[in-house]
């Protein structure tokens, strides 16, 4: 133990000096001069600031630009986290009115430069940097257009300067999205600049070992992540338009990475039309997306049940979705909840039952809860997750101890639908397999689910409960004699039952918007195992 201390305390001096050389040097006139060599090209191409449509959520509200005008905004030190961030990314030029002053737009950008010229950790950092990159070529009407040549020498000089660092520095970011960006930026600069050498080259090199990092082989996002994966979309088709609209060459990569990521968009949003509330999703909406993919000529189709470890029935009343994938490997897992063989219902639009859904915030106490097993809608041993996480330091908790799906099938077909998997989560510590069976009868509207809790060493008891989450809105009802309660969701009446095990409703918190919390109930059955292989049995059907 003192041995393993000793080394745990050499490693973190070891890496604290590093860090603290490296900080030294990028700080030094060394580096400084080493970035600041540019190719004095002027700006080519001036992207349409349209085709950040996806990405950017315009405020309702324009701007004044005057508010920006005075170099004091940018000497501001009471500026903290997400305000300081949203005003050095310049992602608020997409708020003001092209009728907006072109002389006090790049005023504004020009008392930046003076306060900014310099590398420093907070302005320079990667996403920051990236997104000013991106914000200031594609609002080159206000940006760049009608700049006399003084000003314009200092925007192309420091927007190059920024490029170099970002490629200096996007290898060592730790995540992924951070690279995304960056590897967006880089790209922009290069069809911008016409360089192909030193910056295209570099950035669709980039992308091409995101792809390979990022992506399993059906093109979905490693982490199991549907945000990231809506995410990586965007920025995927982003790029490609950039390509597209300059006149360059569309490497087949991006296509075929479009054509995956498309098909697995197809498969979890387009075939629901709802947001599922799996492994660090929230209520995101994109209708406003999808117009943006049809205006542009993007329609994706996919008619699979099965795709990454998720499986999605529908029909035009009834959606089932269950998670019966494992756990990402570690590095992919900042964003993972442990809610395996954890399913959503949802009925005429309508979530009937869900998951909890996702507190973003990883600096967050809620963000650690929103990660555990009960928050989903399925089954938890000894009040324990089915995965274990560790929290470094300076990030949020991944998966240390994972799971693997053992078994899965499923099977769809007019009048009878069944997913069914089983986990060895609780294998290890438990000496117990989590084995899942739901059936769905659509003629009588009436789903079946059996949870079986499978001894595979020595037998003990154990406490076990199994929560099915609602939504805020939903009302929930106890019946007299305890066996059954009553779901009221907009005017559609559900009752599920459990005939041998005690069932009760209790409260909960939902995460379903981001980084807030409300208050819903969820419906619980709970007991101690009695047998080598017990078998918890559950009906919801429509009265």
């Amino acid at each position: 133990m003192i041995f393993k201390n000793s080394l745990n305390y050499i490693n973190n001096f070891f890496q604290l000096f590093t860090k603290k050389t490296r900080e030294i040097y990028l700080n030094s006139n060394i580096y400084n001069k080493k970035i600041s060599t540019t190719n004095n090209k002027n700006l080519e191409y001036r992207p349409s600031p349209s085709l950040l449509d996806c990405l950017i959520k315009y405020e309702k509200k324009r701007i004044n630009i005057e508010n920006y005008s005075l170099n004091s905004v940018w000497n501001n030190k009471s500026l903290r986290g997400k305000n300081y961030n949203n005003l050095h990314s310049f992602f608020w030029l997409f708020s003001l009115d092209l009728k907006s002053s072109k002389k006090n737009t790049q005023s504004v950008i020009l008392n930046w430069i003076e306060a900014n010229n310099k590398y420093n950790s907070k302005s320079w950092n990667v996403d920051i940097i990236s997104k000013r990159i991106i914000a200031w070529v594609s609002n080159s009407k206000l940006t760049y257009e009608e700049g006399d040549s003084n000003y314009k020498k200092k925007f192309n000089d420091i927007t190059q300067k920024q490029i170099n660092h970002l490629i200096n520095e996007i290898g060592r970011s730790d995540w992924v999205d951070d690279k995304m960006i960056g590897c967006a930026a880089i790209i922009l600069t290069g069809l911008s600049y016409q360089d192909k050498t030193d910056y295209l080259n570099f950035g669709l090199n980039l992308l091409k070992k995101i792809i390979k990092f990022s992506f399993d082989n059906d093109g979905f996002p490693k982490s199991r992540n549907i945000r990231q994966l809506n995410f990586y979309l965007k920025y995927f088709v982003l790029i490609r338009e950039w390509l597209k609209e300059s006149q360059s060459e569309i490497p087949e990569y991006i296509n075929e990475t479009i054509y995956y990521l498309g098909q697995a968009y197809a498969f979890i949003w387009q075939n629901n039309k709802k947001d599922i509330l799996f492994n660090g999703n929230q209520e995101n909406n994109n209708s406003e997306f999808d117009i943006y993919l049809e205006k542009l000529g993007y329609r994706f189709k996919n008619e699979t049940n099965e795709l990454s470890g998720y499986a999605v029935l529908n029909n035009k009343k009834i959606s089932l979705i269950m998670d019966i994938g494992s756990s990402p490997e570690k590095k992919f897992s900042t964003n993972y909840q442990s809610g395996a063989l954890s399913f959503e219902i949802i009925s005429k639009g309508k979530k009937l039952i869900c998951n909890s859904g996702y507190f973003q915030n990883l600096k967050h106490r809620l963000n650690e809860l929103s990660k555990s097993s009960a928050v989903h809608s399925t089954l938890i041993l000894d009040s324990r997750s089915s995965c274990k996480f560790t929290k470094p330091s300076n990030s949020g908790s991944k998966v240390s101890r994972g799971l693997k799906i053992i078994r899965k099938n499923v099977v769809f077909e007019k009048n009878y639908w069944k997913i069914s998997g089983a986990h060895d989560g609780y294998l290890k510590e438990y000496g117990v397999i989590h084995d899942r069976e739901i059936e769905f009868y659509p003629e009588q509207l009436k789903f079946i689910g059996h949870d079986k809790i499978i001894s595979k060493n020595n037998f003990r008891n154990i406490n076990f409960e199994i929560r099915f989450h609602l939504v805020p809105v939903a009302k929930v009802m106890k019946t007299q004699d305890n066996r059954s309660i009553l779901i009221e969701l907009d005017n559609e009446g559900w009752k599920f039952t459990c005939a041998e095990n005690d069932i009760n409703i209790d409260n909960g918190l939902y995460f379903g918007k981001k980084n807030s919390f409300i208050d819903n109930q969820n419906i619980f059955i709970s007991g101690m195992t009695q047998n080598q292989i017990q078998t918890i049995k559950w009906e919801l059907i429509k009265i």
